[in-house]
């Protein structure tokens, strides 16, 4: 058995082409550091189980966020060293620099640029779990495990789709300082927009306040067909980072 097990996955029948590129990436990257690559199809969300898959409802992405963490506790339990979730659409530009950290665990670095209610341009760092990381007797995964469902099951009202995602991770991140692989970025659409142009506000925006040069980020697919980004302009983007990343 190798030491490190990468996990992936998304429903049958990719949406958009374009997503195979970012997969592709994750798998030479496996491939070429002997990991082992593991991708999971629907079958993802029998590991959150019907109470849960009820109380969710119709988000989907919720209870894919839970599901990553039982998939890599899984992973764990079957004695992989380590184990890695990289989202459908995480894609891996550099990857002779996408070097999985020494840390015991470590989530990716957001840093989101977009609009504010005046229309000025901001930069809002964050944490994401779009590139996820534990290893063997690490203190946070069963903790973090634990916190979000216990979150779900006393959840009353409505549920945002980052519930448990980037918002809870990211709130216990601003009290414990959680380890972070910096270079383990996500993508605004106003920051994928100008990189597809090749130049913009936002684009320099998100390069001053990004504490590092990426070698992987997450290309929010959730958004892009909303923003109106065509799977010409998308593979596009995606020539220019595996090309020239950011």
């Amino acid at each position: 058995m190798t030491a490190t097990l990468v996990v992936q996955s998304h429903r049958s029948l990719l949406p958009f082409g374009w997503l195979q590129a970012c997969i592709e990436s994750v798998t030479g990257w496996s491939r070429v550091n002997r990991y082992q690559h593991r991708f999971i199809g629907d079958e993802m969300f029998d590991l959150v189980g019907p109470d849960l898959l009820e109380k969710i409802g119709p988000q989907t992405v919720v209870a894919t966020d839970l599901a990553r963490l039982r998939a890599l506790q899984q992973g764990l339990a079957e004695g992989f060293e380590c184990v890695v979730w990289c989202d459908a659409d995480f894609l891996i530009f550099k990857p002779q620099d996408f070097v999985i950290p020494a840390a015991d665990f470590a989530f990716g670095r957001e840093v989101w640029v977009q609009q504010d209610d005046r229309g000025k341009l901001r930069a809002y760092p964050k944490l994401h779990n779009a590139l996820l990381m534990f290893r063997q007797g690490n203190a946070c995964l069963d903790f973090y495990l634990d916190t979000a469902e216990r979150l779900l099951r006393l959840n009353q009202g409505g549920m945002p789709p980052q519930f448990i995602g980037p918002k809870l991770i990211t709130a216990l991140h601003n009290i414990a300082r959680f380890p972070v692989m910096e270079n383990a970025g996500m993508l605004s659409p106003l920051v994928m927009r100008d990189l597809i142009d090749g130049q913009g506000e936002a684009l320099q925006l998100f390069r001053e306040k990004s504490p590092v040069t990426l070698a992987g980020a997450n290309l929010s697919s959730s958004l892009t067909a909303a923003a109106g980004f065509t799977e010409t302009e998308m593979q596009t983007l995606i020539r220019r980072l595996l090309n020239g990343g950011i």
